[in-house]
């Protein structure tokens, strides 16, 4: 399959090594949403067993990249998308799966706009993380950009 071919799973999954540690699945990859879950595995549990806070924090942040990957994927030819900065809260214990659900905090447009401009946009993609019985565990926020070649 060539990379034209993959989804964005997919390419994530060849050429990101963490995402393929962790064994993430790619649920669903939109330019409006992008979901993503970290299996129930013994080898990433914390000392309570539930999944690690870093695989968790790992969790969101391949999921940040997949919306920004999905919605600025048409410039990636004119700028690379780098995260920024990343803050997490964990909010309730982690057990079983958790699910990771990531959306854009700016419209694509008005950050396709900035780029356009010369400049070097910022935008928030923000993040819940949930357990199986839907309790909201984590809530994250990376901050991307997207800096222009040359």
């Amino acid at each position: 399959m060539s990379a034209d071919q993959m989804s964005i799973g997919e390419m994530l999954a060849a050429t990101v090594p963490m995402a393929r540690t962790l064994n993430l699945e790619f649920l669903e990859t939109t330019p409006e949403k992008a979901v993503v879950t970290l299996p129930d595995q013994s080898e990433y549990h914390n000392h309570v067993g539930g999944p690690h806070a870093g695989a968790m924090f790992t969790l969101g942040e391949t999921a940040s990249g997949t919306i920004v990957l999905a919605a600025f994927g048409d410039q990636l030819s004119r700028a690379v998308p780098l995260a920024v900065s990343a803050e997490i809260a964990y909010k309730k214990l982690a057990m079983g799966p958790v699910t990771a659900t990531a959306t854009l905090g700016r419209p694509a447009a008005d950050v396709v706009a900035e780029l356009d401009a010369g400049e070097r946009p910022e935008f928030p993609v923000t993040i819940e993380i949930r357990r199986g019985d839907g309790a909201v565990t984590g809530e994250m926020t990376v901050v991307w950009t997207l800096r222009p070649n040359g």
